[in-house]
């Protein structure tokens, strides 16, 4: 019996660890202020879901139709931005990167992607990978 309740107990640790490690929504009111401002100085009129993970926030949001991201720290900086693009927005040395690499594999998403000092790479999903490229369609890395 106490090695059953042993088992249980660690069961339940290793499952709050992993869940820990998962984005958890945030409520409006719960995104710090600071976040909310830049956001609404960023982005007028648009609204966002929130979802904390770590000591980041995302939000994610729709404008000008397009399905879009931002990343902020705690203090309200922002660290990044993402909207989605069609495929035939992106460089063409991407495009022929994945056709060579991935040929035959769909590709589940593309996105344009622009760090806070304003340096865009491009994402592509492609067979349960992010591919990722500079702004010149130039392969950087695979997440």
């Amino acid at each position: 019996m106490k090695k059953y309740f042993t088992l249980m107990a660690s069961t339940s640790l290793l499952v709050l660890s992993a869940l820990s490690g998962c984005a958890q929504k945030l409520a409006q009111k719960d995104v710090p202020a600071a976040v909310q401002q830049h956001f609404s100085k960023q982005f007028p009129g648009a609204l966002a879901s929130w979802e904390k993970e770590k000591d980041k926030l995302e939000g994610n949001f729709k404008q000008n139709g397009k399905e879009c991201s931002v990343l902020y720290d705690m203090k309200g900086n922002l660290l990044e931005s993402e909207v989605a693009i069609s495929q035939q927005e992106l460089p063409a040395a991407a495009v022929a990167y994945i056709q060579k690499h991935y040929a035959g594999k769909k590709i589940k998403e593309t996105a344009r992607i622009t760090d806070a000092k304003g340096a865009i790479t491009f994402e592509v999903e492609v067979s349960g990978k992010d591919v990722i490229f500079d702004e010149k369609g130039n392969f950087v890395k695979i997440n």
